[in-house]
């Protein structure tokens, strides 16, 4: 089958492009996601795709040879979607990585899904125009990779995740057709709303090879405020009253102490170490604005005991104190061999108790942890280091696992916010989908890829 498929290949695509050497495959077949299915296969091709046409010649393939294809972006999503779980085709977009038109006037911009969410923030900005989803690992992360997982990041809260600014998808079909999904227009009520159905579909029903995104404004001024406590309490309580007085920051993200000691340790911005947590608050809009919600967020900080309140004075202020929040994850990998990070979510009104009850979980189970998340949206991500090669160790971490999923759908939320489901959170979708709901999804993806050709064996 491996020389068939490669023969095959090699005739649609210049031989470079596809790579087929057991290290070569085995590189591609791994995502950020730690996973350790045993059962697990690597791929049987890797493939670089340069044109929408060559992507679907690729997919043809894979339907003459019943071999599955996964799509793949730069590698970061967290719950295996990219594995290769059948082996199959890895169809990497690294040179499908063009800006193909910025339209500053109707202010949309149409992008290749290799190109980098930083790319589109950076080109947006020098126009003086604003594409807020900003996941954590945005210099990296891909277009293509973050509307497979509906992506979000800290500015959710004020501004939406991925499938909000997504105008119109050109994808390839599971028989190789292309189709468009939506239009130019801001906005579109003609038929079924399919930008939704394909945008967090983690490629199990279509892949997308350009898109085009609706960007906004650039807000005239940015405010980052840093305030840390001695009583976590007093910090959920912050995040409650700032949004109960109809303040909409666009970033509010919080770190426990052990989140803020990791990093100190590790990649040191004067962090302080010796607090409960802390709240890293991000404010934009006109002057006028920023500056009167900058002193109503204070006065709020204050009446709830924040014990210190740092602000950015510049743009270097305001880039260190982000990237202290960035770099949590990176940090908490120095501490084992492994390190998993998770997104759960709960109604605002429950976060106390999400937070506080994934603490006792993780010390319940002997393991360390570094809480950040995006509080204003009632989303956590618990970064726990892991050794995997200690049994004790990993069983200890997949019950504590179960145990925050349950907690999080106890409390009236869910087990993903913006990460998807892939492999990891495959096992415990029953447990936050109604068996209805679950059911017409399987009828989806039967409908849009009858031959499970697609990323199959995810989400399901």
């Amino acid at each position: 089958m491996l020389t068939k498929l490669e023969k095959e290949l090699n005739k649609v695509l210049p031989r470079q492009n596809v790579l087929t050497d057991i290290e070569e495959r085995y590189a591609y077949s791994f995502d950020a996601s730690e996973n350790q299915s045993a059962d697990s296969k690597i791929a049987d091709a890797v493939v670089f795709t340069e044109t929408i046409e060559e992507v679907q010649k690729v997919v043809k393939i894979a339907n003459k040879l019943n071999i599955p294809i996964i799509c793949r972006g730069a590698g970061t999503n967290t719950v295996g979607s990219c594995i290769p779980v059948a082996g199959g085709i890895i169809l990497n977009f690294s040179k499908m990585n063009k800006i193909l038109e910025l339209n500053t006037q109707n202010m949309t911009i149409k992008v290749q899904p290799g190109v980098t969410v930083g790319e589109i923030q950076n080109i947006a900005e020098k126009n003086n125009l604003f594409y807020p989803p900003d996941p954590s690992n945005l210099k990296v992360s891909t277009i293509g990779g973050s509307i497979a997982q509906n992506s979000a990041g800290a500015r959710c809260f004020k501004y939406g995740s991925t499938k909000n600014y997504v105008l119109d998808l050109k994808i390839v079909t599971a028989d190789g057709n292309v189709i468009s999904t939506g239009s130019n227009t801001v906005k579109n009520t003609v038929g079924y709303d399919l930008n939704s159905i394909f945008t967090g579909s983690e490629g199990t029903l279509g892949i997308v090879v350009e898109a085009t995104l609706k960007l906004i404004p650039k807000p005239q001024e940015t405010q980052v405020l840093m305030a840390y406590f001695d009583d976590i309490n007093n910090t959920i309580k912050c995040v409650n009253q700032i949004i109960s007085q109809k303040i909409y920051p666009s970033t509010i993200d919080f770190m426990d102490k052990n989140a803020l000691t990791t990093v100190e340790q590790f990649y040191p911005t004067g962090l302080m170490t010796d607090k409960d947590s802390a709240l890293l608050i991000e404010i934009d809009g006109d002057y006028e604005s920023v500056l009167k919600s900058k002193y109503n967020i204070c006065q709020i900080l204050t009446l709830n005991n924040a014990v210190n309140i740092q602000y950015s004075k510049n743009a270097q202020d305001a880039e260190n104190i982000w990237r202290a929040r960035r770099s949590s994850m990176s940090a908490c990998a120095k501490l084992k061999p492994n390190v998993t990070t998770d997104d759960i979510i709960v109604p605002r009104d429950n976060l106390a108790q999400l937070v506080k009850g994934v603490q006792q979980i993780c010390k319940k189970y002997n393991l360390s942890s570094c809480l950040v998340g995006h509080v204003g949206d009632g989303s956590i991500h618990p970064q726990i280091p892991v050794d995997f090669s200690d049994k004790a160790e990993y069983t200890n971490y997949k019950q504590a696992k179960i145990e925050m999923y349950e907690l999080a759908i106890a409390l009236g939320g869910t087990i993903s916010g913006e990460h998807g489901i892939g492999l990891e959170k495959k096992p415990y979708i029953s447990k936050a989908v109604e068996s209805g709901a679950l059911n017409y999804m399987r009828q989806i993806k039967k409908i849009f890829d009858p031959n499970n050709i697609l990323n199959p064996y995810k989400i399901f």
